[in-house]
């Protein structure tokens, strides 16, 4: 069974390609998601947390990510601890998760695939893409975000242009240029790299 990273930087609606995946019937693993759900529910990684940044981060045990970016995001090096405590977790559940599946190929869509290191369980990685301007547009509708909010995201991220590189693949998400080709291409590909014949 082949692992296939698809990842992008906020705004580039790499959750839609993915969304596009899944209805071909390909499982999607989400890693933000995922990572979000084992903060709250993890008991081990829950104490790691007020540990690290307090109790007060937790609000009738449900993560208060106000309180936890206003920790993490002006300093730099509880960022880098909280993802120390919390990335390593997420791995070991991922890992469970694709054990569990029997498909041609899987999913895990994850903002930080090179940034966490879990690219290098991926057999095939693909980058989704969409310019800056448009990427801040998507985010300030979707979450009421100002625009310098959606800067200071995009500037803790991977450089956009450095991601693609790495990638093995990348889609186009410009609002322009149809994705669903896109993904069906990849989606081929993979089925043959996986020896599996497509159904479509």
């Amino acid at each position: 069974m082949l692992k296939v990273g698809v990842t992008g930087g906020i705004g580039s609606g790499k959750s839609v390609v993915c969304q596009v995946f899944n209805t071909l019937g390909i499982p999607v693993f989400n890693a933000d998601d995922t990572a979000r759900y084992l903060m709250e529910n993890d008991a081990e990684l829950k104490q790691a947390i007020c540990n690290l940044l307090g109790d007060d981060v937790y609000t009738n045990n449900k993560l208060n990510r106000a309180k936890v970016s206003a920790k993490v995001f002006s300093d730099r090096e509880k960022l880098l601890q909280l993802n120390a405590l919390v990335h390593p977790v997420t791995i070991s559940y991922s890992n469970n998760w694709f054990q569990s599946q029997d498909a041609a190929y899987v999913i895990k869509e994850a903002a930080i695939l090179f940034e966490s290191g879990s690219y290098k369980d991926m057999d095939v990685t693909i980058g989704v893409f969409a310019p800056k301007e448009l990427r801040i547009a998507r985010v300030i509708q979707r979450s009421k975000l100002t625009r310098d909010q959606v800067l200071a995201v995009m500037g803790r991220q991977m450089d956009e242009s450095e991601k693609m590189k790495r990638c093995d693949h990348v889609i186009i998400n410009d609002d322009v240029t149809a994705v669903l080709p896109q993904v069906l291409e990849l989606h081929e590909m993979l089925l043959k790299m996986a020896s599996v014949p497509s159904v479509i």
